[in-house]
């Protein structure tokens, strides 16, 4: 078996494109995000939570969506209890201690019995689960758009009632007084939905091209 040497190539693809990555989460996280040090957009931006917040709810969805339609829907399900999973824990953790700070332990929310905070893991899953059953196996662009595009909207709904009728205070208020603005309401919880069905559907096509899909067990 010929032996496989160094190119130029492996130092962009291990080195150079990390580094990006790094400089790229540490500024999002820093100078855009709502929460972060600085956030030069603004405290309330709409595009800073759509970048922040959004972004990392479509990473989380969208792991389990791009195996679903690739592979099967088992696969996307069982990415999405990991990936659904490590969210959870990760937002109710933040959220429960965020809390008893700003009321100056006054008053403790656990945030780890939010249902609506559990439906983040329950939806990466359903989205996984249901792409994948929907296409099937198909490359066909159209069917892994329409399967896309059907299981993120479904999943956006879903999570948007919860977080309006069954989600602890404060988030059920902040949830509530949001749909007072339906356009604003609108496009923090479906717009990074919709984006999701769409970008995540050609991704896939894309590597279908490269063969980058991996072994499909139906």
């Amino acid at each position: 078996m010929a032996e496989n040497k160094f190119k130029l190539s492996n130092i962009f693809d291990g080195i150079i494109i990390p580094i990006i990555l790094v400089l790229l989460i540490f500024v999002f996280a820093v100078y855009i995000n709502v929460g972060g040090t600085y956030h030069v957009l603004g405290a309330d931006n709409i595009i800073a939570i759509i970048l922040v917040s959004g972004f990392a709810q479509m990473i989380v969805l969208g792991i389990p969506l791009v195996l679903g339609l690739l592979w099967n829907k088992w696969a996307g399900g069982a990415a999405g209890f990991i990936m659904g999973g490590l969210y959870y824990v990760a937002n109710a953790g933040q959220y429960t201690s965020l809390y008893a700070v700003y009321s100056s332990g006054a008053v403790n929310v656990n945030f780890f019995g939010d249902v609506s905070m559990l439906f983040y893991l329950v939806n990466a899953v359903i989205i996984g689960y249901m792409a994948g059953a929907l296409n099937n196996g198909s490359t066909n662009f159209k069917r892994m758009l329409i399967a896309g595009l059907t299981s993120a909207l479904i999943t956006a709904v879903i999570q948007a009632y919860m977080n309006y009728n069954v989600s602890l205070e404060p988030s059920k208020t902040m949830a509530q007084n949001m749909w007072a603005d339906p356009a604003y309401a609108i496009l923090i919880n479906f717009v990074p939905s919709i984006a999701l069905g769409v970008i995540v559907p050609i991704l896939g096509k894309v590597m279908t091209w490269y063969g980058l899909q991996p072994m499909k067990h139906q």
